[in-house]
């Protein structure tokens, strides 16, 4: 491995991890090759500052896991509030076409008039002549007035109070 950089085998594997052949092999390699002795010497750095780093222990500052659990319920209070919000724009359009569909039909019957009230034949016999009670009948509803009504108030027998 003298005329081999050892820089690969650095990168493959950590110091600690490497048997005494290896690190035999890679001192004396290191001894002979600059750019290999600073890549060794950044590993043994790196691996120092992990050993350190690992030993360190950490305590929170006062109150920290009250924080941290304040703020986790206002993330789930927030996300509660946005599901209702969701809720309310897909039923909202819903419940804003029915209130307007109740308004317009509310309009149509309330405030627009309803079709004339249908003429009787009596009505018209009373104060017209008989072709004019023919003439009209397409004025009549077809519910209310038949044929044979039209006929026997045109053929009927004139009162004579008339």
């Amino acid at each position: 491995m003298s005329n081999q950089h050892i820089i690969n085998l650095i990168d493959e594997k950590r110091l600690t991890e490497l048997n005494e052949t290896e690190l035999s092999t890679v001192r004396a390699h290191v001894s002979a090759c600059g750019d290999c002795r600073r890549a060794y010497e950044a590993a043994q750095l790196s691996a120092l500052l992990l050993r350190e780093r690992a030993a360190e222990t950490i305590t929170a500052p006062a109150f920290f896991h009250t924080r941290v659990l304040a703020t986790l319920r206002e993330r789930n209070n927030a996300n509660q509030r946005w599901a209702w919000t969701r809720v309310w724009h897909a039923a909202g359009a819903l419940a804003s076409s029915m209130v307007v569909t109740v308004a317009a039909l509310a309009v149509l019957t309330f405030a627009i008039p309803g079709p004339p009230e249908p003429l009787l034949v009596t009505d018209i016999a009373a104060n017209n002549s008989a072709e004019e009670v023919i003439f009209s009948q397409g004025e009549l509803a077809d519910d209310q007035v038949s044929d044979g009504q039209i006929l026997k108030t045109l053929y009927a027998p004139e009162e004579e109070g008339r």
